[in-house]
């Protein structure tokens, strides 16, 4: 992975993180959600990765107090399987432990088998469920905790 660089996403990243968007969700946020976040919001931060030069991934994450919770996580689908997602995740993780979190949470698509599987390899299970999350098809998400 000697390849890959994560670090804090600046508004400079945001128009890469757009196209990140475009081609990860069907719903994806806008300019003014990232500037937002990035300007306006004391609670978040919002990391990038990139492999080989090129922006690949990135990762919000809320710090409250001591605790962390996960926005969003994305990586090109022309980029996964690589183990970037997992690296990601991992940066994401010991930051928000470094920041003084001690738990993590996300939501993630009830359909989402894979993403699950790296969650629960970290040791984030299931809390809940929340009915008709997503807006583009009212798909539930299943809420993941951990205890950093």
């Amino acid at each position: 992975m000697s390849k890959a660089i994560v670090r804090q996403m600046t508004e400079e990243d945001i128009d890469r993180v757009l196209q990140l968007e475009e081609a990860c969700f069907a719903t994806p946020w806008t300019r003014d959600a990232f500037e937002h976040e990035l300007q306006d919001n004391p609670y978040a931060v919002y990391y990038v990765l990139e492999f080989e030069g090129v922006l690949v991934g990135y990762c919000g994450l809320w710090v409250i107090i001591d605790e962390a919770h996960i926005t969003n996580i994305a990586i090109l689908p022309e980029y996964r399987g690589m183990k970037l997602g997992q690296a990601l995740f991992e940066v994401v993780m010991e930051k928000a432990r470094l920041v003084g979190a001690i738990q993590l949470s996300l939501e993630v698509r009830v359909s989402n088998i894979v993403a699950q599987r790296l969650y629960r390899k970290y040791g984030l299970v299931p809390g809940g469920i929340r009915k008709n999350y997503y807006t583009d098809n009212q798909e539930d998400a299943v809420v993941m905790w951990v205890k950093l």
